[in-house]
């Protein structure tokens, strides 16, 4: 790359200017109705999948459901030709998951609807977000594809739309308030000449 001008090579970063469309899309309020129909959809279905879990004495009171899920996915690594899980490391996690399965059931449980929760009314939906593809790949690698991977694409989608996926939502409210590990919000930021960020 040269810097304009001289025609010389440039020692500093080069910021490549990204589509006026992906600008819209992941950065404009005016986009932000598609994400809340990705929001809302995929936040029932956490919040009907974990709320299941809740309900369940399998989960919630001795670790059965997660335990036979883990004994399951163990026993389908030992395929020498097509193990559906792959990965010794993550074998080795399963083991330990089974282990701890009274207390994990619990927080994979609870974990999935308050991930739910936090998708439908917006609020920190980049985090949350990513918590659940966190989940989803949990899930992938222990042999289990269902509606995993569509979770896992719309999940990232709301990561990356981080700023404008919560504008209809309390993301709209909290984060000027909050704001983040680069910008200081209302809340922390003293200064007088303190503002938010804009969003178009």
């Amino acid at each position: 790359m040269v810097s304009q001008g001289t025609g010389r090579p440039s020692s500093g970063p080069v910021y490549i200017e990204e589509p006026t469309f992906s600008r819209w899309l992941f950065g404009s309020s005016k986009a932000a109705w598609i994400w809340l129909v990705v929001r809302l959809w995929l936040g029932y279905e956490w919040l009907h999948a974990g709320w299941e879990k809740v309900r369940s004495p399998a989960w919630m009171e001795n670790g059965k459901a997660l335990k036979g899920f883990a004994a399951g996915a163990i026993a389908s690594s030992q395929d020498p030709e097509h193990p559906q899980v792959a990965y010794g490391w993550w074998v080795s996690f399963l083991h330990w998951v089974s282990d701890n399965a009274v207390w994990m059931a619990k927080l994979i449980a609870v974990g999935e609807v308050v991930i739910g929760i936090a998708l439908i009314l917006g609020l920190f939906t980049g985090i949350f977000a990513f918590l659940g593809v966190v989940l989803n790949f949990s899930f992938v690698f222990s042999g289990s594809a269902g509606v995993n991977p569509l979770f896992i694409i719309l999940g990232l989608l709301l990561v990356v739309a981080w700023r404008n996926a919560g504008w209809y939502g309390l993301d709209r409210f909290v984060l000027p308030k909050l704001g983040t590990p680069w910008h200081r919000g209302e809340l922390f930021d003293r200064s007088p000449g303190g503002r938010e960020p804009q969003v178009t």
